[in-house]
C-alpha cells in the first residue's frame, strides 16, 4: 500500500543519513589528526617565513607597475569556504587594479580565479594538499616565480589564526632590481647582484614554504569544523527521520489493526 511504500522510503532515507554521519565523523577524526601534524609543522615554518620577510617589512622597496600575484591554495575541497574566501580576496584586488600576471598554486583557486582573470595566469601547480608540502615544493614554486620578470610580487594565502578561524594574508616580495636599489642592503657589507639574487631566492622559498604551511593548517582546521557541522546536521536529520519513521510505522500498525478488527466484526 501507499503507507507501506512511504514506510520503506523513510527507512531507506534514515539508513542513508546514518551512513553519511559515519563518513563525516570518520573524516572529522582524520582531519583532526592531520591538523595536529599541520599545526606542528607550521611553527618552525612561521619562524623562517617571518624572518625572511622582515627585511621587506622594515624597509621600503619600490612596487612598480609590473606586478605578479601568487595565489596559494590546494586541490582538495570539503573544507567550508576557505578557497572561496581566497577567491574573494583576489576578486577585490582585481577590481581595484586589474591583475595581468598571476601564478596559481592549487586547482581550487584556479577554478575560481580563471573565471575572473581569464588567461592572466602564467602557470599553475596542482597535486597540492594531498600530502604535506616540503621545502622542495616551495623551491619549485619560487624558481617558477623568479623565472618571470616583475617589479614586485604579492603572495596571497590563508593565514591560520586558531582552530576556528583564519584570515587572508598578503606578503609583498620585491624584485632583485628593487632590492639592489635600496641603500639599506649595503649598510653592513658590500653585496653584488649574485648575492642579492641568491638571497631573494632563498627568502622567497622560505616565504612560500611558510604560506604553504599556513594554508595547510587553515585548510585542515576548516575541514575538521566542516565535517563536525556535517556530522551534527546529519544527526539532527536522523532524529527527525526517526520520529517521522516511528509515526508512519505506528500509523501503519494502527490501520492494519483497524482492518483486522473491522473484518472480524463483519464476520460476526
Amino acid at each position: 500500500s501507499g503507507s507501506q511504500a512511504e514506510f520503506g522510503k523513510q527507512w531507506y532515507q534514515r539508513r542513508v543519513r546514518g551512513n553519511i554521519k559515519k563518513i563525516t565523523s570518520s573524516m572529522k577524526m582524520v582531519s583532526a589528526a592531520k591538523f595536529t601534524r599541520a599545526e606542528k609543522a607550521l611553527k618552525p615554518a612561521r619562524v623562517y617565513g617571518t624572518g625572511a620577510n622582515s627585511l621587506y617589512e622594515k624597509n621600503e622597496f619600490g612596487s612598480g607597475d609590473d606586478k605578479l600575484f601568487v595565489a596559494i591554495s590546494s586541490d582538495r575541497g570539503l573544507c567550508g569556504g576557505i578557497h572561496s574566501g581566497l577567491g574573494r580576496t583576489f576578486k577585490a584586488m582585481h577590481a581595484e587594479t586589474p591583475i595581468k600576471k598571476a601564478i596559481i598554486v592549487g586547482d581550487k583557486a584556479k577554478a575560481i580565479l580563471v573565471k575572473v582573470m581569464g588567461d592572466a595566469y602564467l602557470s599553475t601547480f596542482n597535486n597540492v594538499g594531498k600530502k604535506q608540502s616540503s621545502f622542495t615544493d616551495a623551491l619549485d614554486i619560487a624558481e617558477e616565480i623568479l623565472s618571470h620578470d616583475f617589479d614586485s610580487a604579492d603572495v596571497v594565502f590563508n593565514s591560520f589564526v586558531n582552530v576556528v578561524s583564519y584570515k587572508p594574508a598578503i606578503k609583498p616580495v620585491p624584485s632583485s632590481a628593487n632590492i639592489e636599489s635600496n641603500d639599506a642592503v649595503y649598510t653592513y657589507d658590500e653585496v653584488d647582484s649574485e648575492v642579492v639574487r641568491c638571497f631573494q631566492e632563498f627568502s622567497l622559498a622560505n616565504i612560500i614554504h611558510h604560506a604553504l604551511k599556513e594554508q595547510e593548517a587553515s585548510e585542515q582546521s576548516a575541514r575538521m569544523n566542516a565535517m563536525e557541522n556535517a556530522t551534527r546536521n546529519a544527526g539532527e536529520m536522523i532524529d527527525k527521520l526517526q520520529l517521522q519513521y516511528n509515526r508512519t510505522r505506528q500509523a501503519v500498525i494502527t490501520r492494519e489493526l483497524i482492518e483486522i478488527i473491522s473484518g472480524a466484526n463483519a464476520l460476526e
